[in-house]
């Protein structure tokens, strides 16, 4: 009987360790698939646009890796053990293609910030205009350079994986990688929105009781009534804000708040979870605002073509309070148009 019931117990034992490894895997399934599915959405609900920049060919290739992702943990988890090209690949291979793919998610949210920051200076400044097929092209290279550098670096700096080790010896759980440039980035871009916030306070207050939502040229737009013996003036960065603050955070605000939540409790988020295309979206529709107040003289529809966001309406009208049927004049007074 006792030599029945150890058996048994070890038995037990060797199924529990066996189907734990399972249990995590099919829920990596899970999480990556929501992801992908989330990737289709907001892919599918941008706007579509002719205007080529960077941040959206990269958000394309990450749905690109995040597909691939899931189809590798698909084949190892359904044949579990098999060789191919000489190589043996087991179910804990899993385990290692996720920690490979979360720290190089981590470590590209710095470069991609860059970069997209270099790419809409570049085009509003028409310092380098590049024709269409060109501008594709360099695009597409520069989204293959990124991931390629980026994924040489990880797999050729051991010092990468020594903390994990060390964090996780006593663990049975795959460990995963929380990337510190994520949550620099978002407390930055928090705090910035925060003093943005606070030091236009009164005439967000003044902006949001006056704001008006019409229909201008089968498009949908803000406009904002002011006195025509005021001293407007389309050129000032205080004047500007609080309209971007308003068309900013009239898309983004939920996101904004969950940001929040995320650093107010500390909340530890793996990599290949955090890196995703409305997190792109979201720095990137920051870029574009930040973009628009450095250059708020330039603002001109006649002179220069702005940068388009896939999600942020930026088009706001400047009408006199004496006017109030905007379809009744032929165009307003002041657009700004992205």
């Amino acid at each position: 009987m006792t030599a029945l019931s150890s058996e048994n117990c070890s038995i037990q034992c060797q199924l529990h360790q066996t189907n734990q490894p399972l249990d995590g895997n099919c829920l990596l399934f899970l999480i990556i698939l929501g992801k992908i599915l989330l990737n289709i959405l907001t892919l599918g609900m941008r706007r579509k646009i002719t205007y080529q920049n960077f941040m959206d060919y990269f958000c394309i290739s990450l749905a690109f890796i995040d597909l691939l992702f899931l189809v590798n943990i698909s084949i190892i988890s359904y044949f579990r053990d098999f060789v191919l090209l000489g190589i043996r690949f087991t179910k804990y291979h899993i385990c290692l293609f996720t920690q490979i793919i979360s720290f190089t998610y981590g470590f590209l949210h710095y470069p991609v910030f860059l970069i997209a920051c270099i790419d809409y200076y570049l085009n509003f400044s028409k310092t380098a205009k590049l024709p269409f097929k060109c501008q594709k092209l360099f695009y597409f290279f520069t989204v293959i350079l990124i991931w390629i550098s980026v994924f040489v670096y990880v797999l050729g700096e051991p010092s990468i994986y020594q903390n994990q080790k060390a964090q996780n010896v006593y663990s049975y759980q795959c460990p995963f990688y929380i990337s510190i440039q994520s949550y620099w980035l978002s407390f930055s871009m928090v705090m910035i929105l925060f003093m943005a916030f606070i030091t236009s306070w009164s005439e967000l207050i003044t902006l949001v009781q006056a704001i008006r939502i019409t229909s201008y040229m089968n498009e949908t737009i803000l406009y904002f009534p002011f006195s025509s013996h005021s001293s407007y003036t389309m050129s000032s960065k205080k004047t500007l804000l609080p309209k971007l603050i308003i068309c900013f955070l009239g898309t983004w605000l939920p996101f904004v708040l969950l940001q929040v939540i995320i650093l107010l409790l500390k909340v530890q988020i793996p990599a290949y979870i955090e890196m995703n295309i409305p997190w792109l979206y979201f720095v990137n529709s920051f870029l574009i605002a930040t973009v628009y107040w450095f250059n708020c003289h330039k603002l001109n529809l006649r002179d220069i073509a702005l940068p388009v966001d896939p999600f942020v309406n930026w088009k706001c009208c400047f009408i006199p309070l004496a006017i109030h049927n905007l379809e009744h004049i032929e165009k307003p007074i002041s657009i700004m148009i992205c």
